[in-house]
């Protein structure tokens, strides 16, 4: 892995997501420049209302080359896109897992190393038998992606929280290789992610997170090798 610092300008893949929306705010915020991912002019239109510098990527349909111009001149890449809660079985595939793979490829290609990814609790565990087959699905790809992206040489993160919830952010979590089930906010994971893009104690974790009372920063400095 090679470390280069905090990023300058960070392209989000899901960048119309509801966490990149969370997201964009404090990065401009500490000085990092957002690059939002959209595939729909509305949503890019709302995003550069937003002060982004949005661009246009399909993820589904994008090419390797795609990838590649939409990465041009970031230093990091924060990879946020799900395939939803539609019940459709194949977008978990299309999205959670070749979304991250193309990403991944893309970011060696252009020498970006910096790379953070949001995953979901308990991936590692296998899917309730029970459970629907989308849910089944999903699992797996969040799963698969996060093991691919361990083998890379990029400088990695991966954060798994909980349930995502709209609360309002409280700056306070619990972060460890393995929490018991929980829910977060979203502005509270978003936080995370600008803490561990700062910090090069973040490149190579995994952690699984939810709310708590450890402020962030401090959660962070406590897992870090």
């Amino acid at each position: 892995m090679t470390l280069t610092g905090t990023p300058k300008r960070v392209a989000i893949v899901g960048g119309a997501g509801k966490v990149s929306r969370e997201l964009i705010p404090l990065l401009l915020k500490v000085g990092i420049e957002p690059v939002p991912l959209a595939r729909r002019d509305e949503q890019l239109e709302e995003l550069e209302a937003m002060g982004a510098a949005p661009r246009r990527l399909d993820i589904e349909a994008a090419s390797a080359d795609d990838f590649m111009a939409a990465f041009e001149g970031c230093d990091g890449v924060v990879f946020s896109a799900g395939g939803g809660a539609d019940g459709n079985v194949e977008r978990k595939r299309t999205v959670d897992f070749e979304g991250s793979i193309k990403s991944a490829q893309a970011a060696a290609a252009m020498g970006i190393d910096r790379f953070v990814q949001v995953s979901a609790i308990g991936v590692d565990n296998p899917a309730d038998p029970a459970s629907s087959a989308s849910w089944r699905a999903y699992v797996d790809a969040k799963r698969e992606a996060d093991d691919a992206l361990r083998q890379t040489q990029l400088a990695w993160t991966i954060l798994r929280p909980g349930s995502l919830t709209s609360d309002a952010p409280t700056g306070r979590i619990t972060l460890a290789p393995a929490v018991p089930h929980g829910a977060i906010s979203r502005a509270d994971l978003a936080a995370t992610i600008v803490d561990c893009l700062q910090t090069e104690d973040a490149v190579g974790q995994q952690w699984e997170l939810v709310c708590g009372e450890t402020p962030i920063k401090d959660a962070i400095a406590d897992y870090a090798s």
